[in-house]
């Protein structure tokens, strides 16, 4: 992948959200009557602008593209007519004001909605929820859980994608408490497993959530039969060919394709003695992988590919649709469960529950842009809604200079029915720009150690 097929999906999902944030604040201040002066995409020197509507609205693209604004008439900001002093925002009722803030931040969500309910009553294609285990001593081997158990349900409520396990997985261990999954065998039995929580830490910096209750999706077996072999690899120098099954590497068995994986990966430049099924009859040759570096860790590659799609891989994959009405209650749910989970997981990061090491920056935003677009859209589209509800609850935490600490400024004026006084309101936004700063340096210092790590 180059540069662009990770800037393009980055800059049309920010400029997206963006703009659609905005919106919600442009069209509820129209709605209430307050004059808008300009709507901007991006801060700084216009590097566009035109005017347009009654009112003359400048329409700007600025030139650091790290958010927007709406700017409306307003007394505070500089002089205004008299004629016009009753479209002026600060001029409105505190309700009025209230709605005008928190329609940006409601848009957002509003839209991570709509995207999820497209993409839930399309339909995608997802791995269901097939159990496999990684180790003997993991909460999961402890549950009873075997090979190929397909999870139907956890706690009750339904699961029909590998994603839908991960995503209830992943709130209940919030809990840390004991759920029972509702599971069919791999003999079509349907039983329960209890799968204790408690000791699971939602995040230790190091490995995947899944992987420290010992689960994984399961795979069916795989032969060790060669498909493509790369003319230049080190299968190929060695003289293997396509077809030949690989049935013994180093005198040890080679049951599936993934025990052969293991051994070639565990050997760069070593020699390996492989035994192959050729037209019937056994053949002995020796294989050097090539050296290769993946994560920072040097492996072997001997070049091949295996000769046929996965054997019962289609068992692996289920298509997963719903109707409209069901899909829009399933979206509203699901935006409604990220939200509380966000909140949730910024809690746990000021308790040290959580590692800063989670908060991602623009750098990041662009990374995961760039991959799930590859991935296809429903991928790029469900990245998407994610992204705009976190812009959505990270602009309502009650911090001045945010959305939510205009809003709670204006419930504390509805508490004491009056407005707050302009130089406390000039000390929280001072406040808040060193918080907004701070958490701006958190997430481009992890950006930064990401890229570094690799």
């Amino acid at each position: 992948m180059n540069l662009l097929d990770y800037l393009i999906p980055f800059a049309f999902a920010l400029g997206l959200l963006i703009l659609v944030h905005e919106l919600g604040h442009y069209l509820v201040a129209r709605r209430c009557g307050v004059k808008v002066l300009r709507f901007s995409i991006g801060f700084g020197k216009p590097l566009i602008k035109w005017r347009a509507g009654r009112d003359g609205t400048e329409w700007a693209l600025g030139a650091f593209p790290l958010g927007g604004y709406v700017k409306m008439l307003d007394e505070r900001e500089g002089e205004v007519a008299p004629a016009e002093l009753h479209r002026a925002f600060n001029r409105q009722p505190v309700g009025r004001r209230f709605a005008i803030v928190a329609a940006g931040p409601l848009a957002n969500f509003a839209l991570a909605i709509l995207l999820y309910w497209a993409i839930f009553v399309a339909g995608t294609d997802e791995l269901r929820p097939r159990l496999a285990l990684t180790e003997v001593n993991t909460p999961a081997a402890a549950a009873g859980i075997m090979e190929g158990d397909l999870v139907l349900s956890v706690d009750d409520e339904a699961v029909r994608s590998w994603q839908e396990l991960r995503w209830a997985l992943l709130r209940h261990a919030l809990d840390n408490r004991r759920i029972v999954l509702a599971v069919r065998t791999i003999d079509d039995l349907t039983t329960t497993r209890a799968l204790d929580l408690s000791g699971i830490a939602v995040d230790d910096g190091k490995t995947d959530l899944i992987a420290r209750i010992g689960l994984k999706p399961w795979r069916p077996p795989v032969p060790a039969v060669l498909g493509k072999v790369a003319p230049e690899g080190a299968a190929a120098r060695a003289g293997l060919l396509s077809g030949d099954e690989v049935i013994a590497v180093d005198a040890r068995a080679v049951a599936e394709w993934s025990d052969m994986v293991s051994a070639v990966r565990a050997s760069p430049g070593k020699p390996l003695s492989f035994t192959v099924r050729r037209d019937g009859r056994n053949l002995t040759l020796e294989v050097t992988p090539d050296a290769a570096t993946d994560n920072g860790e040097q492996i072997g590659r001997i070049g091949v590919a295996v000769a046929e799609p996965l054997v019962g891989g289609a068992s692996m994959f289920a298509k997963v649709s719903y109707g409209p009405f069901e899909g829009f209650a399933k979206a509203v749910r699901q935006a409604w469960e990220t939200s509380v989970l966000s909140l949730q997981m910024m809690g746990r990061m000021l308790t040290g529950e959580v590692s800063w090491k989670n908060l991602s920056g623009p750098v990041t935003i662009a990374d995961y842009a760039g991959q799930t677009a590859q991935l296809g859209l429903s991928h790029y589209l469900k990245f998407v809604a994610l992204i705009s509800i976190s812009l959505g609850v990270l602009n309502l935490l009650p911090i001045p200079v945010l959305d939510g600490g205009h809003l709670l400024y204006y419930l504390v004026e509805i508490v004491k029915g009056g407005p707050i006084p302009e130089r406390i309101m000039e000390i929280g936004q001072q406040i808040g720009l060193v918080l907004l700063a701070m958490l701006m340096a958190f997430a481009f210092y992890n950006d930064i150690t990401r890229l570094i790590s690799g």
